[in-house]
């Protein structure tokens, strides 16, 4: 599965960095392929392309702050907190799995 991530938290530092590292492990574990924009407290990193965004399976936010959503605009978008991921990541991309049945 191709996952595209953001991940913010109300600072923008730690938890941000933090849940891009786990999600990343996570994916690769499950054999699902992850880029992850984080918009933290120097701005956004790692942007999505919109061929990224066109070739993704799933949109996974997980963020403590509203995040635009404008531009996922006919993709499955899983908005979740920062927190879920921080306690389980692997947790979370198995029940997207589920959801989405890939």
């Amino acid at each position: 599965m191709k996952i595209l991530a953001i991940t913010a938290c109300t600072a923008g530092i730690a938890h941000t960095y933090i849940a891009k590292e786990k999600l990343e492990n996570a994916a690769k574990e499950l054999g699902d392929t992850i880029k992850v924009e984080t918009q933290g407290s120097i701005g956004v990193e790692n942007e999505f392309t919109p061929e990224e965004i066109k070739e993704a399976d799933v949109i996974l936010i997980s963020a403590d702050i509203r995040v635009n959503k404008d531009r996922f605009k006919g993709k499955p978008v899983v908005d979740i907190p920062i927190s879920m991921v921080m306690k389980s990541p692997k947790g979370v991309i198995s029940k997207i799995h589920e959801k989405l049945g890939k």
